[in-house]
């Protein structure tokens, strides 16, 4: 048990899951070394452990148990903080996993971690469980979670938008993440400006549906409007889109990226299924004839973009000819990577209880036949940008290596022969081979 007379030194946070967790770990790190603690790895000692976790997938959730009992293992007298979806979702398992004192903070209050997390506790542990589990579904305010930097990174995230209003038939995330909730035009300014100062030159913008973005505010605002506003005030920063969905792609959207210096022309899309009856039985609400105009538009206002989509296989119902849709799908369509994923079933959402429910092996099957497509597609795209110049963030890499390696503008990951005094530096670089999928350029001087 934590002494109550010895002040914590030390953190040690751990990050699962989406782009927005790792977000709100960088807050947390902000803010605990504003009380002056020092960040040592997970696998040391330390006084305090955070615990980031996600529930997406079983697999997430195994993982979540796994750091916490790795935390317990390697300081039992620490504070320990689980944090994250799978806290949200799942308080009861993780009270039953040990008997040391543990603090759970839901994910409306995410805020409040760092200042529970230092603060002196009660009879010398931390031990009140419920008190930061408030009901996610009545949030109507983001959690306001300034970051000052990303510890070893070179572009970094901008979350400007948490909590999701579809309810995808699948998906837990709106249970544990709450409604659509954004942050203030001026705020995203502000943080963006924060960030440009301590020398980032990329921002991803992240949230958990950021298409979403703007329509809880008052007045309300859009996607379009934060991105123009941002390339306005932050000229220097280049923005990356984390995520969109195919419906909320517009020509307002399309043409703004291509007009648009600092905005990259790299869109990443969740199309998930290539199938009618499975994208309806999933809740999404597009037709994969949808799906398809909307790439194609894109890449006729984006010739040189980068589209990577998702693809979500082993859906309960999906037949051999249902996922042959999607492959037929796919393959025609002029994407540039694929991210795929097996269906798991999350106990709560509506397709736990659909039946249908495909085989381990099935899923393992189809999930390994589209990563072969994805590979076809990676090296159709890289190979078609072998001789071109594009503008590249060189990021931050090994400095006893000669070699280099970052983003082009429109996201083919290149290795450059460079000195680690280009690194975080926008230079103009000119593919030159493709190498085992690696594609290998050169500084243009």
């Amino acid at each position: 048990m934590y002494k109550k007379d010895k002040s914590p030194n030390t953190v040690a946070i751990a990050t699962l899951g989406c782009k927005v967790n790792q977000f709100e770990s960088a807050s947390f790190l902000s803010g605990f070394a504003e009380h002056g603690l020092e960040e040592v790895p997970f696998s040391n000692a330390a006084d305090i452990y955070v615990i980031n976790t996600c529930a997406v997938t079983a697999k997430a959730g195994s993982q979540s148990r796994q750091l916490i009992r790795r935390a317990l293992r390697a300081n039992p007298n620490a504070r320990f903080i689980v944090t994250g979806c799978y806290a949200q979702a799942e308080s009861e398992k993780i009270r039953e996993m040990t008997d040391a004192p543990l603090y759970i903070i839901g994910n409306a209050d995410k805020d409040q971690l760092v200042s529970t997390a230092v603060a002196e506790s009660k009879n010398g542990s931390i031990m009140d469980l419920e008190s930061s589990l408030h009901e996610i579904a009545t949030k109507k305010e983001i959690c306001d979670l300034p970051v000052k930097k990303f510890s070893g990174r070179t572009r970094a995230f901008l979350k400007v938008q948490d909590g999701c209003n579809n309810f995808c038939s699948y998906c837990i995330v709106p249970y544990t993440r709450g409604r659509s909730r954004s942050l203030s035009l001026e705020k995203c300014i502000v943080q963006a400006q924060v960030l440009a100062e301590q020398g980032y030159r990329e921002l991803v913008l992240t949230g958990i549906h950021i298409g979403a973005y703007g329509h809880d505010l008052s007045p309300r605002t859009d996607l379009f409007h934060l991105l123009f506003e941002l390339a306005k005030h932050t000229p220097d920063i280049r923005y990356r889109i984390s995520s969109l969905e195919p419906t909320e792609i517009t020509d307002e959207i399309l043409q703004l990226i291509a007009d648009t210096e600092n905005i990259m022309p790299h869109l990443h899309i969740p199309l998930q299924s290539g199938d009618d009856n499975i994208l309806k039985k999933m809740n999404r609400l597009y037709t994969a004839l949808d799906s398809a105009a909307i790439v194609k538009k894109a890449k006729k206002i984006l010739p040189e973009a980068a589209i990577g989509v998702d693809v979500l296989v082993g859906f309960p119902g999906e037949d051999d000819e249902a996922f042959s849709n999607t492959i037929s799908l796919l393959e025609k369509l002029p994407i540039t990577y694929l991210h795929v994923f097996p269906y798991s079933k999350r106990p709560g959402t509506r397709a736990a209880d659909f039946p249908d429910q495909l085989a381990n092996k099935i899923k393992e099957e189809r999930v390994a036949c589209l990563r072969e497509l994805d590979h076809k597609k990676r090296t159709k795209f890289y190979s078609s940008q072998i001789g071109k110049v594009h503008r590249m963030l060189i990021e931050i890499g090994n400095r006893k290596s000669s070699f280099l390696k970052g983003f082009t503008d429109n996201y083919v990951p290149v290795i450059i022969k460079a000195s680690i005094e280009d690194a975080n530096k926008v230079l103009d670089v000119e593919l030159q081979r493709l190498d085992d999928n690696k594609v290998l350029g050169r500084i243009v001087k």
